[in-house]
């Protein structure tokens, strides 16, 4: 496979990419645009770019909105009370239609990394199995990391530590926590602590929803930062939502991120998702109730953006497009200046591959997979101001979905005639 004429990010002159054995095989700049009717793809300027990676959703809830009932109150509490409700109606086949479903919108948008969560407060572990097996079938076109989500609690669900356990043994890849929803502080640090010792003895890596509330006594976070920093694994660990970061103090926060960048552990942002849950207690003002993503990264630290979850209990809408999470995002965190949006694709790319830790198969480089899209635009900057369509998305040198840009009529042909 040959495709001519293509931007890849940070380079200026256009480029060709010769894909041979699922593989990058040649990667050269050109001397103006080409034309070669031998070509299999030509770009034309548009941006060339690793794949994106979806590092926090929940697929197992996914298109479940308004089953039985509709979260009234918008709130992220009400949410896990509708997916209790739900939770007793999963089937196997219930759990494969809706997942196979997402998946699908998810890759026609370019995504071909995905972390999910699922909840493992269930005596059957229908969902998990029901994914795990999926896992298997579609590896070859997605790479699927998932996560043993204890929704309800790990010390707080009944034998909540003994589900988690049979999940990894069931398949799952990482363990997740909800120290913030745990009945007390003193079982939340407990399952922090537990889950550090259970990546240690499994290999395991940990992603865990941690301080998903506006209470600003809610620091959980220094709790898995630190027992991350003392078992060696942090760049194995990753702390999503954190949106009680939003209401610390200045002085706290100062303290804390010490703690962070030495522990070096991941972390992941909702927006759009958290922007909609959170500040639901508050009159005015109303806080945005979003981490703080534009301090961790000058801080160095690695932060990566989420869809969280597609029309479930939590979130009516989402419809899988990473660069409408990504446009909310750098809106919500105040990271419009120009200097942050010429690498913002980061967010939805190489950050989320930290994350996932596929760094060693992932990007446009010589030897590597040949998994790519194409987007809109020449540039990080011109793609997000197009939020335009995925053209191209190419798996181990296999096309997974090619579509033309859409085509606008000229106003001017309307005025002339």
């Amino acid at each position: 496979m040959k495709i001519i004429n293509a931007r890849l990010r940070g380079k200026q002159p256009l480029f060709t990419l010769l894909i041979e054995n699922g593989l990058f095989s040649q990667i050269e700049a050109q001397q103006g645009v080409l034309t070669d009717d031998l070509a299999t793809y030509d770009a034309k300027g548009n941006l060339c770019c690793a794949p994106f990676v979806e590092p926090h959703i929940h697929l197992d809830a996914a298109l479940t909105a308004g089953e039985p009932n509709w979260n009234m109150s918008g709130t992220l509490f009400e949410g896990i009370e509708r997916w209790a409700e739900r939770k007793p109606l999963l089937t196997r086949q219930d759990v494969e239609q809706r997942v196979l479903k997402t998946i699908e919108l998810l890759v026609a948008n370019g995504v071909q990394y995905i972390r999910t969560h699922v909840d493992v407060t269930d005596p059957e572990l229908v969902a998990l199995k029901a994914i795990v097996d999926i896992k298997q079938r579609i590896k070859d076109k997605i790479h699927l990391q998932i996560v043993a989500f204890p929704q309800e609690g790990i010390w707080s669900y009944p034998n909540g530590r003994q589900l988690m356990e049979r999940a990894l043994e069931e398949g799952a890849d990482v363990i997740g926590g909800i120290p913030h929803f745990e009945f007390t502080r003193e079982y939340g640090v407990e399952s922090m602590r537990w889950v550090i010792e259970l990546a240690q003895k499994t290999g395991k890596l940990v992603d865990v929803h941690c301080d998903e509330i506006d209470d600003g006594a809610a620091r959980f976070l220094e709790v898995l930062a630190t027992a991350a920093l003392e078992a060696n694994l942090g760049p194995r660990v990753t702390a999503s939502h954190t949106t009680a970061m939003h209401s610390y103090n200045n002085a706290y926060c100062s303290k804390l991120f010490r703690l962070l960048k030495m522990s070096k552990i991941n972390f992941v942002s909702c927006p759009t998702e958290s922007i909609h849950l959170q500040g639901r207690f508050d009159t005015y003002p109303k806080r945005r109730g979003i981490t703080r993503v534009k301090e961790l990264r000058e801080a160095g630290l690695n932060v990566c953006f989420a869809q969280d979850s597609i029309q479930d209990p939590w979130y009516t809408l989402g419809n899988g497009k990473l660069l409408r999470v990504l446009d909310s995002g750098i809106h919500s965190c105040h990271m419009m200046g120009y200097s942050e949006l010429q690498n913002c694709l980061d967010l939805i790319t190489d950050n989320g591959a930290k994350t996932l830790q596929v760094e060693h198969e992932y990007g446009i480089e010589l030897g590597k997979p040949a998994n790519l899209i194409v987007l809109q635009g020449g540039n990080d900057v011109e793609v997000l101001q197009q939020q335009g369509e995925v053209l191209l998305s190419i798996r181990h040198g296999n096309v997974l979905l090619e579509r033309k840009p859409a085509e606008v009529v000229s106003i001017t042909q309307f005025v002339d005639s």
